[in-house]
């Protein structure tokens, strides 16, 4: 998940969530959490990172906010990679990410069948963290199964160390729409948690997530997670080659906020808008690279051709009709909100162009 910088830390007012879940690492306040009416029942003195809904207007669920000071999460990796296992580049040069290595690989190279392998164990880890998901598991526990997984099939679990990321998947739940840090709030019945699973196998990367329930999860949740299917659905499906990389948001875009034959879907009073404030990205040696697949309406350049290897992982948010929520990271300077407490819902995939299509490698 590529971060769009300029879309972030939007300021706000009528500050209502506790002043210590912000500090001056935030270049803004984050804007307040409300919705349009005030069910959102929190103290700005609690100290447990859930806020309850009472018949909000997205659903029954929980918000998800910071408990408490978080420190920097350059500190020490909790998670321990034995030597044998071979690094990202990233690791022992943190400005080696190679931004700009090209993501297209020779078809029927070497380096294809391990970015395949790469995505066939993603794939597999990801079936693994999602067996592990239930009402009263923390995702730390996730977190610490999915990191032992991984060494155990000679992998590194890319997101540990990049830029100073602590743990080895992102666990995002509820109102969290990127980059959640795996910590000790146990799973409630009715979450939703997105699991971001990335490893490093024999030099590539392979990239993959799902949103998944936990208990009995509320009519609005489960419309947000079907839509959310079906837009990284109608995404891949554009791909082959010779088509604009821009087609894929195009693709997105007209089912979301629907066009003149097709309605935007919604479940009750509630409709979807798409999360600009982060992208898809090229992989395969480098874990982010070009090309950047932006999930709506364009004009980012590039044709696709055989060979090329990226994601397409839209995040779709709840939201009203005429409404469009921003997005706030909390001072950990990872975990990404919706500023209204509005769940979001993603699926990502990675796809590489064949000659004559495209295969999802992580399906």
């Amino acid at each position: 998940m590529r971060l769009v910088p300029r879309l972030l830390r939007q300021s706000g007012t009528r500050l209502r969530i506790p002043t210590w879940a912000y500090d001056n690492r935030l270049q803004h306040p984050p804007r307040a959490l409300f919705s349009q009416t005030p069910r959102n029942k929190f103290s700005s003195e609690a100290e447990s990172t859930d806020s309850e809904l009472e018949d909000p207007e997205f659903g029954n669920y929980e918000i998800i906010l910071p408990s408490k000071p978080s420190l920097s999460p350059k500190s020490a990796f909790v998670n321990a990679v034995p030597p044998h296992i071979p690094r990202p580049p990233y690791i022992a040069d943190p400005s080696a990410k190679s931004l700009l290595l090209s993501s297209r690989l020779e078809l029927g190279s070497d380096d294809e069948r391990k970015m395949r392998e790469a995505c066939a164990l993603a794939k597999q880890t990801l079936d693994f963290a999602t067996s592990l998901v239930m009402e009263g598991v923390t995702t730390a526990h996730i977190d610490d199964m999915v990191h032992q997984f991984c060494i155990f099939h000679g992998a590194y679990p890319s997101p540990l160390g990049y830029d100073g990321f602590p743990k080895s998947i992102c666990t995002s739940v509820n109102n969290v729409v990127s980059h959640g840090i795996p910590d000790k709030r146990p799973l409630q019945d009715g979450d939703i948690v997105n699991l971001d699973i990335t490893v490093y196998l024999d030099g590539f990367h392979g990239d993959t997530s799902r949103t998944v329930t936990v208990g009995q999860v509320d009519d609005k949740g489960l419309h947000l997670l079907k839509t959310a299917q079906e837009a990284l659905k109608l995404g891949i499906s554009v791909c082959r080659p010779g088509v604009p990389y821009r087609g894929i948001g195009a693709a997105i875009h007209s089912f979301i906020y629907g066009s003149a034959t097709t309605p935007r879907p919604q479940c009750d009073d509630v409709v979807y808008t798409i999360c600009n404030a982060f992208s898809g990205h090229g992989i395969g040696r480098a874990f982010h690279t070009r090309p950047y697949i932006v999930h709506s309406y364009n004009e980012e350049p590039g044709i696709m051709e055989p060979g090329d290897c990226f994601t397409i992982e839209p995040i779709i948010l709840q939201t009203g009709v005429g409404e469009r929520p921003r997005i706030w990271i909390w001072p950990d300077n990872w975990t990404a909100s919706t500023d209204n407490g509005a769940r979001g819902a993603v699926f990502e995939h990675t796809v590489m162009i064949t000659n004559d299509g495209a295969d999802v490698l992580t399906a």
